[in-house]
């Protein structure tokens, strides 16, 4: 196993130092994050942008601000320049549910389940 220091440094090494963005408690199901996800996974980050600006779903708009932060993130902390990025890695994990109760007819209740979703991107440098 080895001293606590020596672990920590292993477990450094092995970390991922691809500039990144990641956005927790998202008020979105997975499902409707996946469709804008799908969408820019892969592409530039200047076409990825232009797509989740004009996508109508609410998502896009949520994702657009997460992928300016990761953008923003690979210039300041990397120093990499935002012509020479792509989308890497972009998904959607499922986060908490929140469960709420909706009268109906004859005394029932019927439950809403208000899902919510963690999403990332990752960024990467074009070879």
């Amino acid at each position: 196993m080895g001293h606590r220091s020596q672990v920590k440094r292993e477990r450094n090494e092995q970390k991922d130092t691809r500039p990144s963005a990641k956005l927790s408690y998202a008020r979105m199901s997975v499902t409707k994050a996946c469709f804008v996800l799908d969408a820019i996974r892969g592409k530039d980050v200047r076409e990825a942008l232009a797509i989740v600006t004009y996508n109508p779903r609410y998502a896009s708009s949520v994702i657009a601000k997460l992928l300016k932060s990761a953008m923003a993130n690979a210039e300041n902390n990397n120093g990499l320049k935002a012509e020479d990025l792509y989308v890497a890695e972009c998904y959607a994990n499922k986060g908490p549910t929140m469960k709420r109760i909706q009268p109906r007819a004859q005394g029932r209740a019927y439950r809403i389940e208000k899902r919510m979703s963690h999403i990332t991107i990752v960024l990467d440098e074009k070879n």
